[in-house]
């Protein structure tokens, strides 16, 4: 079976902008007329929600096996999203020394601009610490424009092209780079490809 890591609980960031309890908050409520979201580890049963929301997101989706290939890993963690007690999103990172790499990340097409992208990405920067762990990698296809805005309003700048990273289509992607000691408003004055 399917053994999600734990990984061990990190202080939050100190420098990202808000307050603890603000970002606490955040995690799990969005404005009055959204529902609201919970994160979990993920486990065996979420995985046909987790592939439905990866085939309705992606051209090239992970299938089954490359979601258990990454995840019985030691250094691999996916958590999901719910609302309602329905899987409504997902990521799945690695634990680096000295960083955190975001590798697969989706919301359901229903539940896109609800605050679930945000709650799930405030989830990984919250573990952040500005001593051990101290910035959040993650690439982003060339094409993908509105994958790139999150990013960027969630503090992440895109500091390099990778020039044909896709396989699939040779396409370029984006390094993007979250740091835990930059100051909020350098995180996200950035404009790609001068960063």
């Amino acid at each position: 079976s399917l053994l999600l890591m734990f990984s061990r609980a990190m202080s939050c960031c100190s420098g990202w902008g808000a307050d603890s309890a603000t970002r606490q908050r955040s995690l799990t409520e969005s404005p009055r007329s959204r529902k609201m979201v919970h994160i979990r580890w993920a486990i065996n049963i979420d995985m046909p929600r987790i592939l439905d929301i990866e085939s309705k997101s992606f051209e090239f989706p992970w299938d089954e096996n490359d979601f258990r290939r990454c995840l019985r890993q030691r250094d691999c963690i996916g958590f999901a999203a719910e609302v309602n007690d329905t899987v409504v999103g997902y990521m799945v990172y690695e634990l680096h020394e000295n960083r955190v790499h975001v590798l697969n990340f989706a919301v359901h097409p229903d539940h896109r601009h609800k605050g679930v992208g945000r709650a799930m990405a405030e989830k990984v920067i919250s573990r952040l610490d500005p001593q051990r762990r101290n910035r959040i990698t993650l690439e982003v296809r060339e094409t993908n424009l509105d994958a790139q805005l999150f990013w960027k309003a969630m503090g992440f700048k895109a500091t390099q092209v990778l020039k044909g990273f896709y396989q699939e289509t040779k396409e370029d992607a984006y390094l993007m780079v979250y740091r835990c000691n930059a100051p909020a408003a350098d995180a996200v004055d950035c404009v790609f490809g001068e960063c």
